[in-house]
């Protein structure tokens, strides 16, 4: 989706940009080929290492500003990004449109020892900052059964959950799981794949796990309202997602900037989702941004076919007033 991206982001010669999920850098580098410039932010130290060599020379010429932090930090970012640009030429710089592509990178799930793809038998890792925080390998040795399948169930919408938690148990009692290749195998030996799986019985599993490891929910939460304060009005929020609840969260926080009458402590929109809390900020009497795309854009069948991961891909757009 990087032209729609582009596209959606109304790029102007100059105007500064915020880069939330950085990975390859390829969102990054066709912003700066569009003569904008960018703050790129990611959790992963692996991401800040790769583009700071790959796009140098934007750097060098302080179009180009890389910080290591959970993207719900976006506000602080800013801030020290404009304290970078006063120290080299006193310019003040307003944002003009905050992109998160969320999920994992092509980059992590091709580092082998990250433990993001069960496609390659690594580490049961997970973590974005491997520095930081429980692995997926904690989670997964270390919850009850009864936990285990209510991770699986709320954040993979796994219908198996059950089953398969009550496997892992069973498993570990003999020893600890330690890698994704072991962990996809007990999977499999509860749900196997038949004909009509689009996708591998194990993927919700290690998309619940990765979520819950890396509090990939709750840092959207916080995120959306942070990335909204720093926008300059006519400035633009772009969200790619490819998990529902991901998906969910953003349509109903786009929804309650642009339709205030949602906004309330007896919306049964918001009341009865689980995976949404308002933030106090968003309550008001009149639209603070207007929708840009009524329904999300989704990937062309084309798209699909050479790229199988942006199958499942939203896009949505929302303009400050």
């Amino acid at each position: 989706m990087l032209k729609e991206t582009l596209e959606y982001l109304n790029i102007h010669e100059g105007e500064w940009f915020v880069d939330c999920n950085l990975g390859g850098g390829g969102h990054t580098e066709g912003i700066l080929k569009a003569g904008g410039n960018v703050l790129g932010v990611d959790l992963d130290p692996d991401a800040i290492k790769e583009v700071s060599k790959n796009l140098k020379e934007y750097i060098d010429k302080h179009r180009l500003i890389l910080k290591q932090t959970n993207f719900v930090n976006i506000d602080s970012a800013v801030a020290e990004a404009v304290l970078t640009m006063k120290q080299f030429n006193n310019e003040t710089i307003a944002i003009s449109g905050v992109l998160f592509d969320l999920g994992v990178s092509t980059h992590q799930l091709e580092e082998t020892e990250r433990g993001f793809s069960f496609n390659k038998d690594a580490p049961l890792d997970m973590r974005m900052d491997p520095s930081k925080g429980a692995s997926a390998k904690d989670l997964v040795n270390g919850l009850y059964e009864k936990e285990l399948a209510e991770l699986f169930l709320k954040l993979g919408e796994e219908n198996w959950s059950k089953p398969i938690a009550k496997k892992i148990v069973q498993y570990r009692e003999r020893k600890q799981i330690e890698t994704t290749n072991e962990l996809a195998s007990i999977i499999l030996s509860v749900r196997r794949r038949s004909p009509s799986d689009r996708t591998h019985p194990a993927t919700r599993i290690f998309q619940a796990l990765r979520i819950a490891v890396n509090d990939e929910l709750n840092s959207l939460k916080g995120a959306l309202p942070n990335a909204f304060e720093v926008l300059k009005p006519g400035g633009r929020i772009v969200v790619i997602s490819f998990h529902s609840l991901e998906d969910r969260i953003v349509k109903q926080y786009f929804n309650s900037l642009c339709h205030p009458e949602l906004v309330s402590e007896s919306s049964t929109e918001f009341k009865n989702t689980e995976a949404w809390k308002m933030p106090k900020q968003v309550r008001h009497d009149k639209p603070l941004a207007k929708l840009i795309t009524d329904k999300p854009f989704e990937t062309t069948e084309e798209e699909a076919n050479w790229n199988p991961r942006s199958r499942s891909a939203k896009l949505r757009v929302i303009e400050k007033l």
